[in-house]
């Protein structure tokens, strides 16, 4: 289950959405999920989802990467799914035994707010899978620059998640070490019943948390040997350009909005 984790991975590639500049591909990101949460009818949500599919082809990166970061999520969305199933009243009754009720408004709304949200971890990963953590980092502070007037740290914030954002397959991989050794050494992790799954975990977490923060430990030692002082004065071996690709793809991301406004307007 672990290995099926990809948050937070970077796909090397030479796709037309690999070569778009990173800041274009953040401010495209943060339009897309406008557009998902744009209008509540099928119609502003297929708009969506057509403009996915787009993404995923021009990508070049395989459908399964795709399926593998949605599937750690299936116990939230399934909760997500009952939540709203038992709870939305509205229309026909479908279903009704003693207090717990179905109805087609219930059903409706179950399976939009599903897809919605498989729509945006799809649609988001891409950034991630497209991007590398450095020119991500350097696409944040570019775009968060004007805050430095402000004194904002603000490239102190975009170090911050580019690390955070490195270090999950880290974690991921760890964590999976810590299982396989634990079970090694005779741990029941994955039976019993749910409260000594929980008991079992700490198992596991106390040597994650102990791992981590020798690897923070080790990355801030790291850093300072290299005379690391922050973003005053520092330098970029590529230097982030646009380019014609990267408007049209942001032209084209407005159009798919557009058109998302127009159709929840419509079928209100």
């Amino acid at each position: 289950m672990l290995k099926d984790i990809t948050i937070g991975q970077y796909f090397p590639g030479d796709s037309i959405i690999h070569r778009l500049d990173p800041r274009f591909k953040i401010v495209i990101t943060l339009i897309y999920i406008l557009m998902l949460f744009t209008g509540d009818s099928v119609a502003s949500l297929a708009v969506g989802a057509v403009y996915t599919l787009i993404a995923i082809i021009l990508s070049k990166i395989p459908f399964k990467m795709f399926a593998k970061s949605v599937k750690p999520l299936l116990p939230f969305l399934l909760v997500t799914a009952v939540i709203n199933l038992f709870l939305v009243d509205s229309r026909d009754i479908v279903f009704k035994w003693k207090f717990i009720k179905i109805t087609e408004g219930g059903i409706d709304i179950s399976v939009f707010m599903v897809i919605r949200i498989i729509l945006l971890i799809t649609g988001s990963s891409i950034l991630t899978y497209t991007t590398s953590p450095i020119t991500l980092t350097d696409a944040i502070e570019r775009l968060l620059s004007p805050l430095k007037k402000l004194k904002f740290p603000v490239h102190e914030l975009a170090m911050m998640m580019s690390i955070a954002l490195r270090f999950i397959p880290t974690l991921i991989e760890e964590t999976d070490k810590i299982i396989s050794a634990q079970k090694a050494r005779g741990a029941e992790i994955d039976t019993g019943s749910f409260t000594t799954r929980a008991k079992n975990m700490v198992a596991i977490l106390v040597p994650l948390f102990i791992s981590s923060f020798r690897r923070a430990d080790e990355l801030a030692t790291a850093m300072e040997c290299r005379c690391y002082n922050g973003g005053e004065g520092r330098t970029r071996l590529r230097q982030l350009k646009s380019s014609p690709k990267d408007y049209i793809a942001l032209s084209f991301t407005v159009i798919f909005y557009a058109a998302a406004i127009v159709t929840a307007h419509l079928l209100k």
